[in-house]
């Protein structure tokens, strides 16, 4: 089985319990809908502790690509493969942990499914301000966006799933929207980007992260706690 779920941040009790309670096996697999947070820091000793424990679950985890993450192609110990018919970047150090190549078509279950990651963060400079980290390249670049758009010209503009980090710019949940934000300094392009794509695009379902929510409208499921497959989401 394929599960679907959304931000973990370098958090690992969500999926390890998930993990426990359904018995999962190494003939499943979980889908991080962005910012899994397992390359925040930079292939260091508080990134690997974390991957460690989970990919001694056994268990394979495809990540998406977030706006808490470094983008795995830029960091050295990365290569690219290919799995379920889409590329991959893998570490040989943990084999069971994925992270899928923005504008990639995969396989799932028989099901088509895009992968679009990237977001803006809106706690950009709050973290500048604290010496946190914040990465320039978060949302995607207009490479990523032409492979994106080649990728779906290359099947018509027919799809079964689209797997993204955050969403179109009409299905914005206002309620997840943080108060103290202006949110008038607030960078949406990738979800008007995303707009045009869902405008244009056939679908059955769209699965997304980032606003920390659980919700569904329409064809499109927000995902933050809970989990989901592709069965139950029609």
């Amino acid at each position: 089985m394929v599960y679907y779920t959304g931000d973990i941040h370098g958090e690992t009790t969500k999926i390890l319990n998930f993990i426990s309670r359904f018995q999962l096996t190494a003939d499943d697999v979980i889908v991080i809908l962005g910012d899994a947070g397992l390359n925040y820091y930079g292939n260091d000793s508080v990134d690997n502790r974390v991957k460690y424990l989970l990919n001694d679950q056994g268990v394979t985890i495809l990540s998406i690509h977030g706006n808490h993450e470094r983008r795995p192609e830029s960091l050295p110990c990365y290569h690219e493969r290919v799995w379920s018919g889409g590329a991959v970047y893998i570490e040989d150090t943990f084999p069971n942990l994925l992270f899928a190549k923005d504008g990639e078509i995969f396989n799932l279950e028989g099901q088509q499914s895009i992968v679009i990651g990237g977001a803006y963060s809106v706690d950009k400079y709050y973290r500048l301000q604290c010496g946190l980290r914040w990465f320039a390249d978060e949302q995607p670049s207009l490479l990523i966006k032409e492979h994106v758009e080649s990728m779906l010209n290359s099947v018509g503009w027919k799809i079964d799933t689209v797997l993204s980090h955050t969403c179109p710019a009409k299905y914005i949940p206002m309620e997840a929207l943080m108060s103290c934000v202006d949110q008038s300094t607030i960078d949406h392009s990738t979800e008007s980007w995303l707009d045009a794509i869902e405008e244009r695009l056939s679908y059955k379902h769209w699965l997304c992260g980032h606003w920390h929510i659980d919700k569904r409208i329409d064809k499109m499921h927000f995902l933050m706690d809970g989990f989901e497959t592709l069965s139950g989401c029609s």
